[in-house]
């Protein structure tokens, strides 16, 4: 197989060594590899395939000055949507995980489970976007459900880690477990939960809400599904767990649904009541699948559904699903 030139910017973050983690886990096809971030960081050298990287200063001509294929960005929406169309305009496809071109009409929204046909839309301004952590996994969950049966809405509640915030929001929690004030949420995490993930929005729901409701409609290629979530911010370092609610277009028999899932792709079955066993963060942790439980009727509705998903919001929440598109970016280049 042909080997590839990589860049990964905002490579010192928690997202961006993930990176750099999963890449070595799958055995890219990596040809050579460079790591961007910003001044304060220039001159650190990374670990990578057996040896250390040293980590470089984001220029506009870092693109120009390297040939690189596929460039992998963890370092915020301002950063992606300036420096973005320059690696794209230089020769190289980026993998986007903020949230800077996930609504832009040209740019494929993408988790591969879903929908990996969308990648091959990169064509259109040499960007495609990673979803939001928590959609990533819900969908996952939804697709199979969808394809077979329908859905008319979705209501998320979600519980997501203090990961989900980066290295400030685990610090909040250790320091807050001691005692200390918070420093990157509004309130103490530890011992508490917090119902606000992102600023809140003219209509009274956070940014982080309208990112699930808006992208799993792009993603399932449903604009006209209801949608509605609220987000809270959880005391648990990592893994976002979330109650799915699902009301189908079709009637359903429970025990399909199971099987269904069970044998769809990225998911992982937990759920047998009897010997407590269902999805839970602390399990999750290191896994590139999302997990899935508490599987029952929702008998307030015809045709309602409940279930429980959970996944490591850092790997497939981020850097694993990034990874696992430049691994079918690949496989399209290689046809």
């Amino acid at each position: 197989m042909k080997k590839y030139n990589f860049a990964v910017v905002g490579a010192t973050g928690m997202v961006g060594r993930q990176f750099l983690s999963v890449m070595d886990e799958y055995d890219l096809p990596v040809e050579q590899l460079f790591l961007f971030a910003s001044s304060r960081s220039a001159g650190h050298t990374l670990a990578f395939g057996g040896k250390r990287i040293e980590v470089l200063e984001l220029t506009p001509d870092s693109f120009r000055e390297h040939k690189i294929d596929i460039a992998l960005f963890s370092a915020g929406g301002d950063i992606s949507r300036e420096y973005a169309p320059i690696a794209a305009a230089s020769g190289a496809v980026v993998i986007d995980n903020s949230s800077a071109w996930r609504m832009d009409a040209r740019v494929p929204l993408v988790v591969p489970e879903v929908n990996p046909e969308k990648i091959a839309e990169y064509k259109n301004l040499g960007i495609i976007a990673n979803p939001n952590c928590s959609t990533i996994q819900a969908v996952v969950a939804l697709k199979p459900i969808h394809d077979k049966y329908g859905i008319k809405r979705v209501i998320y509640s979600t519980y997501q880690a203090v990961s989900g915030a980066g290295k400030q929001g685990c610090d909040d929690l250790a320091h807050g477990i001691e005692g200390e004030p918070p420093q990157k949420f509004p309130y103490m995490i530890a011992f508490n939960c917090i119902p606000h993930i992102d600023a809140f929005t003219e209509n009274g729901y956070t940014r982080e809400e309208e990112k699930m409701i808006e992208e799993t409609r792009k993603i399932l290629n449903c604009e006209d599904m209801r949608v509605t979530a609220t987000t809270v911010r959880v005391p648990v370092y990592n893994g976002h767990s979330e109650s799915i609610n699902i009301e189908t277009e079709k009637s359903f028999d429970l025990e399909e649904v199971k099987k269904l899932l069970e044998n769809s792709p990225g998911i992982i079955m937990e759920d047998d009541p009897e010997n407590n066993l269902y999805p839970m963060p602390i399990d999750a942790c290191g896994s590139d699948e999302v997990f899935v439980g508490r599987l029952r009727r929702d008998f307030s509705v015809e045709n309602g559904l409940n279930m429980f998903v959970v996944a490591d919001n850092i790997r497939k929440g981020a850097a694993s699903n990034a990874v696992q598109i430049a691994q079918e970016l690949i496989r399209l280049w290689e046809e």
